[in-house]
This record gives structure tokens, sequence and C-alpha cells, in this order.
């Protein structure tokens, strides 16, 4: 039986290969805290980015194209509503997987289990990025702002 791979599959391949070359300004593949869901639970946002996001958004923030389109942080008008990146970071977008904490069962989501991260680090995270590759948001999202846009039990 053949498999084929999703884009999900080749931003982890990336993502490994980045982090276990040893490349200036990227984090060692024996620090991916996507691999250690107990450390992984403790990261700040620049934890956060360096063990997760630089994968495919890259360590300067510039993005990259190749398995998939991973859009740049740099001079990114999209970065100016943290909604926006909360929902993406939330629900995936294109190539990005949801890193929200749910109960879906599918390949993804088993899968991805290991990366799911809180309110507070999503916010963080927004916050790092918003912060830092030359942007200055100075408005910044909580916890609680997260929370708002998961979605509503019936």
């Amino acid at each position: 039986m053949i498999r084929t791979r999703t884009p999900l599959h080749a931003c982890v391949l990336v993502c490994a290969l980045l982090l276990g070359a040893g490349l200036p300004g990227t984090a060692r593949a024996d620090s991916a805290g996507i691999y250690n869901p107990a450390t992984l639970k403790a990261a700040n946002g620049e934890q956060v980015y360096t063990h997760i996001c630089q994968g495919c958004h890259m360590p300067d923030g510039k993005g990259a194209e190749g398995a998939g389109r991973y859009p740049a942080f740099v001079g990114n008008p999209k970065l100016a509503s943290a909604s926006y990146m909360a929902v993406t970071v939330l629900y995936g977008r294109h190539d990005m997987p949801s890193f929200m904490t749910n109960l879906r069962e599918d390949e993804e989501a088993k899968f991805m289990r290991s990366a799911e991260l809180s309110d507070a680090q999503i916010a963080e995270v927004i916050n790092f990025i918003r912060t830092h590759f030359g942007n200055h948001y100075p408005d910044s999202l909580s916890a609680a702002d997260v929370a708002a846009l998961h979605p509503k039990a019936h």
C-alpha cells in the first residue's frame, strides 16, 4: 500500500532536518520541544517559536516555500490582527496544522497531540512574533482573548 504524505508530514520532515542539522540560529534536535510534551507544556512564547514555529517559518521569520508555503512574519500586514493569528494557530490554515487542544481522533490530531498549546502559550507566541522580526505592534493578546475564540458548546 502506498501512502501519500500530507503537507503536515512534509513540514515535520523539514523541521526535523533543520533542527538536527545544527545550522546557525536553529534549535538542536535534542531540544526540540515538539517531541517532549512535558517540556513543551512549560514553554514560553519564544520557546514555542523556537521549538515549533521556526521549523516552517524559519529562525529569522522570513518564511519558506517548498513542500508548502509558510508565510513570512517580516513585513506581513496580517500580523496587525492578533485575533487573526490566534484563529490561524487554533484552527490551522492551508499547510499550518491546528494547535488547539481538542478531542479529534483523526491521523493529524493524533500526530499533533504532543504539540497542543495552551491558550496562554498561543497568546505568548503570537505576542512574541508581533514584537520580533521587525514587528512593533503595541497591543497584546491574553489567554482569555484566545479562549474566547474556541468553539462554543451547544
